[in-house]
């Protein structure tokens, strides 16, 4: 009984004998109008035996196509033109059925049936009326919504297929939630045409008149006019005016049903990286990896388990995943289970600098592709532990390349910094002096010819929200409600995302020779305190303040991605350049990394950078206690 009211009965939706009912009534009343009609509104058509013969036996024979093609099964207010075309079809077989039996009942029976010019007029008639019941239910049921008060009103950016698709969703799935109010054009042949109800308005200085006027404070950014968003004085207008940018994934993301209200979210400042999308080589890359035991070490990281995820699509033969950060690694590891169940793949918890456990890793595995971005990587925090930086980044490297030598893997792609570049810190010192060590190991290891594995560096600047980045902290500070603290209002710094940087390196990897330093173009640099400003005005918030707390501890305001001495090399892809950088002999920098090695378990941090200054002249310390060793040399 229950069930009989849930599914017939119910408030919610208008019950299915219901909507059977009112398509009965207005098949009988096409009728009678159609016979009107056909006769000049004469009373004697109520007379007519053969009317209401003709009527009862289209109610029958459309109750059976209404039937088949489920014409009622819909919930009205949600009626969209499929319904429509269902409701169509059903009575264009119903009344041809009918037509064929007017015609063919005279001849076979003495039963008469109405005219065929009186169907004709029938069916015309039932459509129009069907279809505009299921209209007029629709418009109804929007317009009591429309009034509620927990409606956002909203433009949408983008007036072609993307954004028509963002406004059909809206209305389908997030009705309740948000009221389309108008939409945003760049294009003139779009200004003032209707869409959907609502009317198209240029992107100009006007624009934001009339969003006051309709009392819009959010719009919904379509993915195709995202580039657009990107442009610095479009997005500075609308953050300008306190808008609230929403966005929706592209229509190749989006699932049978279309948006969910998940998926409509606010705008990220990734999103608005001032970058052209970068493409790589597929097959090139895939050729390369496919098939193949592929290590990477920082598995867990930022920059690892983003070059895991684009591995995994190239079919490796195994995936050996190496990181001394239990809890991070086990999630790498569900992940795997989650998305990659028939994927080979190794999830060790080990550390780079431990030689016998990384020997015995490799023994058992012989990876044939390694890529390596394991490293300690925050300035300050090396600055304070010099020691370690030299342990892991420097010893871990060169443990890691001699065993790639050793156990004759293919490839060797080592992920350095901008910072190593006239480096001011011990951690750019640090990601120098294996630099250095890789490439004189690779031109050695070519200079003897045989089996070579072929070592690849590669260079880039800050990845936008990679752990411990800026962009994660100035989240968690606005989200608190300030201050957010930028360190100095002329610091500036160049961006990536976490995605393109991978598949550069991944392109880097596919392309080298061996003995390559190759770097990105990492486009325009940032100025940070913009970025904190932006990401303020994104959040909708007045109320966050923005503070300077001074340079940190080996910090510079700008980065660089070549030495001055440096020069580039094209390649064939416009984003990655090589540099031609100063090269050391192998011998020579074995004895002074050894020695340098030997000196950090000493844990004397001034005789440390001593020795790294020694083997990197071009080390000059900012901020930082070490200028002291600079002040002496001079």
């Amino acid at each position: 009984m229950k069930k009989f009211v849930r599914r017939y009965l119910s408030v919610n939706v208008l019950p299915i004998w219901m909507i059977l009912a009112m398509d009965v009534v207005m098949i009988g009343l096409s009728l009678l109008l159609a016979y009107a009609l056909r006769y000049d509104f004469s009373s004697r058509v109520l007379d007519s035996a053969t009317m209401w013969r003709t009527m009862g036996l289209t109610m029958v024979v459309s109750l059976v196509f209404f039937k088949m093609f489920r014409t009622y099964s819909s919930v009205l207010r949600l009626s969209s033109f499929v319904d429509i075309a269902r409701i169509f079809v059903a009575l264009f077989v119903s009344y041809t059925a009918m037509a064929l039996a007017c015609m063919v009942a005279p001849l076979v029976t003495d039963i008469r049936l109405a005219p065929v010019n009186v169907i004709l007029m029938a069916f015309i008639i039932n459509f129009a009326l069907m279809a505009s019941s299921r209209v007029i239910v629709k418009m109804m049921f929007e317009t009591i919504k429309a009034g509620g008060s927990s409606q956002t009103n909203i433009f949408i950016y983008g007036a072609k297929e993307a954004g028509v698709n963002i406004a059909k969703s809206l209305r389908v799935s997030m009705r309740e939630r948000y009221r389309l109010r108008g939409f945003i054009a760049d294009e003139p042949d779009l200004y003032d045409k209707l869409i959907m109800g609502v009317r198209v308005f240029p992107n100009d200085e006007n624009l934001f008149d009339i969003l006051a006027q309709k009392g819009v404070k959010t719009i919904i950014v379509s993915p195709a006019k995202r580039n657009e968003l990107k442009k610095e004085e479009n997005l500075d207008r609308f953050l300008k005016h306190n808008i609230k940018l929403l966005t929706a994934p592209p229509l190749s993301e989006w699932n049978q049903r279309g948006l969910e209200s998940g998926d409509i979210k606010e705008i990220q400042i990734e999103d608005l990286l001032q970058r052209d999308p970068i493409q790589i080589d597929i097959r090139k890359v895939a050729s390369h990896l496919e098939g193949k035991r592929v290590m990477i070490t920082g598995a867990a990281g930022s920059i690892g388990s983003e070059i895991m995820r684009q591995v995994a699509t190239f079919n490796p033969y195994k995936l050996i995943l190496v990181d001394q950060a239990e809890t991070p690694l086990h999630d790498i590891r569900l992940e795997l289970m989650d998305k990659w169940r028939n994927l080979d793949a190794e999830t060790i918890v080990a550390d780079i600098a431990n030689q016998t456990r990384m020997e015995a890793i490799f023994e058992e595995f012989r990876p044939q592709y390694i890529f390596h971005a394991a490293a300690y990587k925050h300035v300050p925090m090396m600055e304070d532990n010099v020691s370690e930086s030299i342990q892991t980044n420097v010893a871990g490297t060169r443990i890691l390349a001699d065993l790639a030598v050793k156990y004759k893997a293919e490839k060797f792609v080592m992920i350095s910094t901008d910072k190593a570049v006239n480096p001011t810190n011990v951690m750019g010192c640090s990601k120098r002096i294996c630099e250095i060590y890789v490439q004189s190991l690779a031109k050695k290891l070519q200079k003897e010819g045989g089996h070579v594995t072929q070592f690849i560096t590669t260079r880039f600047g800050n990845v936008l929200g990679s752990n411990g980045s800026v962009i994660p902290r100035f989240k968690e500070q606005i989200r608190r409600g300030g201050p957010v603290t930028v360190t100095h209002p002329d610091i500036i710094r160049y961006f990536m995302t976490i995605p393109e940087a991978c598949r550069l390196v991944l392109e880097a990897g596919s392309m080298g020779n061996g003995g390559e330093i190759y770097i990105f173009d990492m486009g325009k640099p940032v100025k940070i305190v913009d970025l904190a400003k932006r990401m303020i005005s994104l959040s909708g918030r007045t109320d966050v303040k923005i503070e300077f707390t001074g340079l940190r501890h080996g910090e510079k305001l700008y980065e660089e991605l070549l030495n001055v001495k440096e020069l580039t090399k094209p390649t064939y892809h416009e984003k990655i350049m090589i540099a031609t950088v100063r090269e050391y002999d192998y011998d020579e920098v074995k004895d002074r990394i050894q020695h340098l090695i030997d000196v950090s378990y000493s844990y004397d941090q001034m005789k440390i950078v001593a020795a790294m200054k020694d083997l990197v002249p071009e080390f000059i310390s900012k901020n930082s206690c070490f200028e002291a060793l600079d002040k002496k040399e001079e």
